[in-house]
């Protein structure tokens, strides 16, 4: 489909159009300086720090003739209107999480998280040994922008309560907040849930506008504070098994730059995409035991609350499935994963109970 006719036709046509677009990037002796919005507030654990990789490697690989301006969340649009910033020309670039722009394109979500489905290794195996780049290209470029992964949090918990969740029927009226399809298929039993700007989740949990919420993992979620408003812990969660963060570049600016700024653009998202893992990796496990040293309660959902959450997010998904766009990402990221998961249960995962059975007997 042409672009601008989906924009024209879309209901994010008229907010491109409304948008006041600002003068195209710096150019001074062949160097230029991008715009880069995003969705997170300045110096937000683990998610800044891949704001502030990709942005020193493209500088680094273009040997400075690409810069990046960074703009935090509200510093020149909102955190979850970075997306209609780039797509109108008000901004150049965004580092987000490309499941807070369902509401463009549900199949977004495939290129952070979807829920039931596949784990940082197996979207790692999708994107950069299969299709997965491709079909994040042909969808940003339906909006006139080129993405490209740039971060990777590993599975993210599933979440902060302040009473324990016993049963499927404790999410009805929960006040909860988780974005992207995963908020969706929570909705289905019964929970009120909202998208929150991460800046925003302590005060809405402070002050009684959330019951809950899920945020990445045990470091984040420890520094933004959740533990301070909220007893119970659920570090396994259904809704981002493996959750990418992305960068997009405003097509007509990106097809502006030579093909080896192109490329550096593409790998700095694809460094920061292993660093960004490896780091939540590693601080995890440690920010887990502090937790629970200082008081966190920690508990696993009931298989009947699995069960639950697996009914929904198959219903959910299917239901999209007659957007022929969003069938074809479905299909294919669907298919990466059954063959993935199949190796990986007969080797990784194999391997790694018996090593914690022999070693924890030793």
């Amino acid at each position: 489909m042409d672009r601008r006719s989906f924009l024209k036709a879309s209901a994010f046509g008229g907010s491109a159009a409304a948008a006041t677009a600002l003068a195209a990037p710096a150019i001074a002796q062949g160097k230029r300086t991008l715009t880069m919005v995003c969705t997170w507030p300045r110096g937000l654990a683990g998610v800044w720090d891949s704001v502030e990789r990709v942005a020193n490697s493209i500088s680094a690989a273009t040997d400075g003739q690409v810069t990046l301006d960074v703009k935090a969340a509200g510093e020149l649009v909102g955190a979850l209107e970075v997306f209609d910033a780039v797509t109108s020309g008000q901004a150049d670039m965004y580092h987000g999480a490309d499941y807070y722009f369902v509401g463009q394109h549900p199949a977004f979500a495939y290129f952070t998280a979807v829920p039931f489905g596949m784990t940082a290794p197996e979207i790692m195996t999708w994107y950069y040994g299969q299709d997965g780049m491709a079909l994040h290209h042909e969808l940003g470029e339906v909006f006139g922008i080129k993405s490209f992964l740039a971060g990777q949090t590993g599975a993210q918990g599933g979440g902060w309560y302040r009473k324990e969740i016993k049963s499927a029927d404790d999410f009805k009226g929960l006040k909860f907040r988780m974005p992207g399809l995963g908020g969706q298929a929570l909705s289905k039993l019964g929970a009120s849930v909202q998208n929150i700007p991460g800046g925003e989740i302590y005060q809405a949990l402070s002050s009684g506008a959330l019951d809950g919420t899920e945020w990445i993992g045990p470091w984040s979620d420890e520094k933004l504070g959740l533990q301070e408003v909220c007893d119970y812990y659920y570090p396994a969660g259904f809704h981002e098994p493996g959750a990418a963060l992305s960068i997009a570049c405003n097509l007509d600016v990106f097809n502006e730059l030579t093909p080896s700024q192109q490329k550096a653009i593409e790998l700095a998202g694809a460094d920061a995409h292993q660093a960004n893992y490896a780091q939540f990796i590693a601080n995890n496990g440690p920010a887990l035991k502090r937790l629970i040293d200082g008081g966190t309660q920690v508990r696993e959902f009931s298989d009947d609350v699995w069960d639950a959450f697996g009914r929904a997010s198959v219903e959910l998904l299917d239901s999209y499935t007659s957007d022929e766009l969003f069938k074809k990402i479905h299909d294919s990221a669907q298919a990466s994963m059954k063959a993935s998961s199949a190796w990986l249960a007969l080797s990784d995962s194999a391997y790694s109970a018996q090593r914690n059975r022999v070693l924890a007997a030793m």
